[in-house]
């Protein structure tokens, strides 16, 4: 990582201080997200590096496609850039065909996050497992409701694969983010909520399971569907593009800052609170070629799914 930080800075250093221009970083989610708080970290620690002014924009709505739109329409020159999760371009286009963009719509700069989903209800919940869910979603379909942060994000996702693998018929209500639907779950006026397990951080809510292939280090109580009988596990990372056409030298440069800046104390830290897991930088390349996997191995899974958008 080191090595290719030295290389990543000799390359693009002499183009670091080359724009002055602010730049604007679009975020299709809610501010308090998980995705949110990463990228008003690393804003800071890219804008010491690059020598210009970021601001990062919300703009929810559409599960995202809002923003990625509004991104796709920027001009090429570096001055704005994306900040999402894979599924704005392996599921979103898959079920929506007016969205105007794909994955070659934008050139990738960095994987900056990785994100595990779960699924929570409130402590006074008498759903005690993953299994006692299950049990009472069988017994009432249509009866058990779970909030997520939109229809085709991957916490929605992760709940209809579960539906899918346990022959459940849930009732699934879309919120415009994480902080809405833990603020419903507290409320009671959900049963349970599907959301990133850094959305977890500093609330009082009951972790029924992790969908991934082991348990989060600082959630070690907290058990995996799969180690519950249910293999559901859906993949979910993401980081910084570039509107299609941006220059080469223009990507490189802010890959190089993006790499400084995911390499920066505040950052690892807040990766650290927000359940990440160890190395979530990738560059340019490497980010790519995962999105392009992640755009067949969606299509596989939605092969089997049926959503209706918002």
């Amino acid at each position: 990582m080191r090595a290719r930080l030295a290389l990543l800075l000799l390359i693009a250093g002499p183009a670091l201080a080359e724009d002055a221009r602010p730049l604007t970083i679009i975020l299709p989610g809610s501010a308090g997200s998980t995705s949110d708080t990463l990228m008003r970290v690393l804003a800071p620690a890219m804008q010491a590096r690059l020598g210009q002014p970021v601001a990062v924009v919300n703009r929810d709505g559409g599960s995202g496609a809002i923003g990625v739109q509004q991104a796709a329409r920027a001009a090429p020159d570096g001055t704005t850039l994306l900040f999402t999760a894979a599924y704005a371009f392996s599921v979103l286009p898959v079920i929506r065909q007016d969205l105007g963009y794909s994955l070659a719509s934008f050139t990738p700069v960095c994987r900056a996050f990785v994100n595990t989903m779960t699924v929570v209800v409130r402590p006074d919940s008498p759903y005690r497992s993953l299994q006692d869910l299950v049990t009472a979603a069988r017994a009432a379909p249509g009866g058990v409701s779970f909030g997520h942060q939109g229809v085709a994000s991957v916490p929605h996702l992760a709940m209809m694969e579960l539906a899918q693998a346990a022959g459940l018929r849930l009732q699934d209500v879309p919120f415009r983010g994480d902080p809405a639907v833990v603020v419903e779950v507290m409320a009671g006026r959900i049963d349970a909520g599907a959301l990133v397990l850094g959305s977890l951080r500093g609330r009082d809510l009951r972790p029924l399971a992790v969908f991934a292939a082991t348990r989060n280090p600082a959630l070690p109580t907290a058990p995996t569907a799969l180690e519950q009988g249910f293999d559901v596990r859906p993949a979910s990372f993401g980081g910084l593009l570039a509107p299609a056409g941006t220059p080469a030298a223009v990507i490189a440069r802010l890959d190089a800052a993006c790499a400084a800046a995911a390499a920066e104390p505040a950052y690892l830290d807040a990766a650290r609170r927000g359940f990440q897991p160890d190395g979530v930088y990738a560059d340019a390349a490497a980010f790519g070629a995962s999105l392009k996997e992640d755009v067949a191995a969606k299509a596989r899974l939605l092969a089997g799914i049926v959503l209706k958008p918002e």
